[in-house]
């Protein structure tokens, strides 16, 4: 039985401005079918690679609590309803994330045990990764699935094509499995060999030299093993992570779609990676090259790399973009046209709050950018102005002293909080759908071209019980217009009570 692990924290800021706090980019389309379907989502496309492999059990996600919805909304779309979704009280790294999803899927094993129940294999895979040969990643993960059973820890390495410095490296063994009387992978099978050792991002020189060598493969993140054998080796070289994981984790909270743990216990937990908690100290680490194009989509350089539309200048054009001129660069428009002349080898970026211009070899220091956004509490770091509840959406469409003007979206069936507010009034007008209103002890039904007002104090309300999109626009009015002026009285989506 293989279980995916699907680590799908992280805000992804060197793709900026596509990706923000609230809306990394593992939950983004690329519109590019190099990253998959143009519907879906790396983080959906990481789930849909995983179809056509043998004994694939129920995923488990892991991820941060600002993330939820997305996470279940995205399951819902691809039809995945058996998923476990593991909320991180707080980030603490891959080592105790996996070490969570291996007590949780223990767990889950003890629960249901029968004579011929399997010992589950954890198939830990990062939500953000591109991989354009399936049939390849299914024959080397059938590989790790046995060496993972065999007691191994697997790591798959990627074959590297060029001197790459953005990325770790692993070396296997130079004398190879048969010289050291090994036999680690069975005839037919993807190909394992014995870890030497890791390596560090190497400088441009060394890079160089790792490809010329051939016994260096790229460090894809992507691992296998079994939950016993993982949690054997970590107690052994980090027993203070397994103790405080497990404290965490006795008593698991359902919340619906989700699974909680302790956040007082899991605070103390230590924070480190896989590779540096186990892989880099362990004695039985495997690496089984892996040769298909994979990218892990850390940067705006990668979406070009990886994209398959090229225009004969050499360029990567998705929406709204004119050209004069311009060869060998990266240009996308979210919301408007963009017009570049006479440059080359740029990454511009437009989205309808912010616009990156960027030299495409520069592009890992928009990470820079960012943190002097967060430094100075700039709304760009964190959402767009158009971000997803779990009801639907809501998009800023203009705002000054006293007032905002939103377009609000609201799915069918679903239900914003019975809420107030103690600093503004607000105003509804319906486009589309029809609207179940509650105002204090009032409720009633609004539909296309009606309005109504909901005065400051009062309890409000928005449902949609019908089988079409609700879409109005919301205009804001008051001395105060942060989303943190909400205090929720009733909850379908189980939000506390502001700003979530």
């Amino acid at each position: 039985m293989i279980i995916p692990v699907i680590l799908a924290g992280g805000v992804g800021s060197r793709l900026w401005p596509l990706s923000r706090q609230l809306n990394p980019k593992q939950f983004i389309s690329f519109s590019d079918t190099a990253t998959g379907p143009a519907s879906l989502t790396l983080f959906q496309a990481t789930l849909q690679r995983l179809q056509g492999i043998d004994a694939l059990a129920a995923p488990i996600v892991i991820c941060n609590e600002e993330h939820r919805f997305l996470v279940a909304e995205q399951l819902r779309v691809l039809g995945i309803s058996n998923a476990s979704i593991l909320l991180e009280p707080e980030g603490r790294n891959t080592a105790p994330a996996v070490t969570l999803a291996g007590l949780l899927a223990d767990m889950h094993v003890r629960q249901q045990a029968t004579p011929d129940s399997a010992e589950p294999v954890l198939l830990v895979l990062p939500a953000d990764h591109v991989i354009r040969d399936p049939e390849i990643f299914h024959r080397c993960v059938e590989s790790g699935a046995r060496q993972a059973l065999a007691g191994r820890l697997v790591t798959f390495g990627i074959a590297a094509t060029y001197p790459e410095t953005g990325y770790g490296y692993v070396k296997r063994d130079a004398s190879g499995p048969e010289q050291r009387g090994v036999n680690l992978s069975p005839p037919g099978s993807a190909e394992a060999f014995a870890v030497a050792r890791f390596v560090e991002k190497p400088d441009a020189k060394t890079a160089a030299a790792y490809l010329a060598d051939g016994s260096y493969y790229w460090n894809s993140g992507m691992f296998m093993f079994t939950a016993s054998k993982w949690l054997q080796e970590l107690s052994r070289l980090q027993p203070d992570m397994v103790s405080v994981c497990q404290e965490a984790s006795r008593q698991p909270q359902q919340d619906g779609d989700f699974v909680r743990i302790s956040a007082d216990i899991f605070a103390s937990c230590p924070s480190d990676s896989i590779d540096y908690a186990v892989m880099e100290k362990t004695a039985d680490a495997v690496v089984i090259p892996m040769a298909a194009e994979w990218s892990d989509m850390g940067a705006w350089s990668a979406l070009w790399d990886v994209s398959e539309h090229k225009t004969p200048e050499n360029n990567v054009i998705i929406g709204d973009v004119r050209c004069v001129d311009v060869s060998n660069s990266y240009l996308r428009s979210e919301s408007r046209l963009v017009a570049a002349v006479g440059i080359e080898n740029a990454v511009i970026v437009e989205t309808a709050d912010a616009v990156l211009v960027a030299n495409k070899d520069q592009v890992q220091n928009v990470k820079q950018i960012v943190q002097w956004l967060e430094q100075h509490k700039r709304s760009e770091a964190v959402s767009h102005t158009l971000v997803y509840r779990p009801w639907g959406s809501y998009e800023s469409l203009a705002h000054g002293p006293g007032f905002q003007v939103k377009h609000i979206r609201v799915r069918p069936g679903a239900a914003l909080s019975l809420q107030m507010h103690h600093h503004r009034a607000e105003h509804w007008v319906v486009i589309s759908g029809e609207a179940t209103v509650t105002c204090d002890e009032r409720v009633f039904t609004l539909t296309a071209n009606q309005s109504t007002f909901l005065p400051l104090g009062c309890k409000h309300r928005l449902q949609n019980k019908c089988d079409e999109w609700i879409e109005l626009i919301e205009v804001q009015t008051g001395d105060y217009l942060g989303e943190d002026d909400i205090v929720r009285f009733e909850d379908v989506y189980g939000r506390v009570p502001a700003g979530k």
